[in-house]
């Protein structure tokens, strides 16, 4: 595992460079998870043709340092993935991001303008208000969520997610989701960049709003059989089919 130190989040920042061939594409995660975690198996995955992939673990989660004192808002995570990505000098790049990540990966690519092949998000959260667990999580406060409420979230989840939930820092994930509540127009940015986009789904969670506007601005969009929005838990096969399919249209 490689990794570097960050000034924007005054911590050691940690991540996986998988080799392969072709432009290598960036993965960044959700909130609660951790890319070491969740994509390993997508990477694997024959449909994904050996392709060079970077996982970052986000500041507060996985194997990344978890400092107290940073913000962990979508923005400054954004900022650390356009730190780390300058740090790698990558000259050319793909940015991949399900959930908070997409979100996260909106606001990266508008620092990333250089190298930058195309973004693909899977489920991001595009509006203010967050999602349901980012509502469950806010309606304690942080002190409360910290000393109490995660450990028990933790024991109370029966699904892949308990596993990174466990070891992601309780201050980390409260102010992630405080900060998907509080929220930005991330749909408006993502409509307006300037760069291929490809907008991902799991068959599960549509009928969807968003991804019918999206469909309507004529922008990339892709619906994964047999899954909702755990997709690289439900059907990794078919998520790295779609990440390196549009990957290669777009070298």
């Amino acid at each position: 595992m490689e990794s570097f130190f960050s000034s924007i989040a005054n911590c050691r920042v940690r991540w996986l460079d998988l080799p392969g061939s072709g432009t290598p594409l960036v993965f960044v995660h959700g909130l609660g998870c951790a890319s070491s975690y969740e994509y390993p198996r997508v990477v694997a995955d024959k449909n994904f043709a050996g392709r060079r992939a970077i996982l970052i673990d986000l500041p507060g989660y996985g194997y990344s340092e978890k400092p107290k004192d940073f913000i962990y808002s979508i923005t400054e995570q954004a900022a650390v993935v356009a730190e780390l990505i300058s740090h790698l000098s990558l000259k050319k790049f793909f940015l991949y991001g399900h959930s908070m990540g997409g979100s996260i990966c909106i606001e990266a690519s508008q620092r990333l303008a250089e190298g930058l092949c195309a973004l693909i998000v899977s489920e991001p959260n595009f509006h203010p208000g967050g999602g349901f667990f980012s509502k469950q999580i806010c309606s304690y406060t942080e002190d409360n969520y910290v000393a109490r409420i995660h450990t028990s979230l933790v024991a109370d989840e029966t699904g892949p997610w308990a596993g990174s939930l466990s070891v992601a820092a309780p201050w980390a994930v409260w102010r992630g989701a405080d900060s998907l509540i509080t929220g930005s127009n991330w749909f408006e940015i993502f409509a307006h960049l300037k760069i291929p986009k490809n907008l991902i789904f799991g068959e599960s969670s549509l009928p969807d709003s968003d991804f019918t506007k999206v469909q309507t601005l004529k922008i990339t969009t892709t619906v994964l059989p047999d899954c909702g929005h755990s997709m690289s838990w439900e059907n990794p096969s078919a998520l790295s089919d779609a990440l390196d399919a549009f990957c290669k249209m777009h070298e």
